[in-house]
């Protein structure tokens, strides 16, 4: 399977920054891919401010194999509320639990953009992580189309 994730050109190698996010609590190593291109920048353009899609931005293609282990949370397993910005801790918590259990390398998460595409949180810790590959980095431009503040 591809998976795909938009950054900064200093960010192009398969890390993570540790900063909490959705999906991981401040210091929890987790690295976010999209299910497709569409999705990867679309969460970037709700992430950033209008000033933050000018620039240079990298697109990374992600492989990662069928040997690799995958835990899907369904949207029907999530609370109501769990994509409030206010319920941040249901997310991180459930993130929490699968990043020290080490059960599986990848967790297939809802896009709180849109619920019925996946997310795929990746664990630079688990053992299977090393069968991950990084693809291709190609410059990525955002449409100026997409957002202005």
């Amino acid at each position: 399977m591809r998976v795909f994730r938009i950054t900064y050109p200093e960010f192009t190698k398969l890390t993570a920054s540790g900063k909490a996010a959705r999906w991981n609590k401040e210091g929890e190593f987790v690295i976010y891919s999209a299910e497709n291109i569409a999705l990867a920048c679309l969460e970037n353009a709700v992430h950033r401010s209008g000033e933050g899609l000018v620039g240079s931005f990298r697109l990374l293609t992600i492989e990662i194999p069928k040997k690799v282990s995958i835990h899907n949370i369904s949207i029907v397993n999530l609370p109501i509320e769990w994509a409030s910005r206010r319920n941040f801790d249901i997310c991180q918590d459930i993130s929490t639990k699968w990043l020290n259990t080490l059960k599986t390398c990848v967790l297939s998460v809802p896009s709180v953009i849109i619920p019925l595409e996946k997310n795929y949180l990746i664990n630079p810790q688990h053992p299977d992580f090393k069968y991950i590959k990084l693809l291709s980095v190609e410059e990525f431009t955002f449409d100026n189309r997409i957002k202005s503040i």
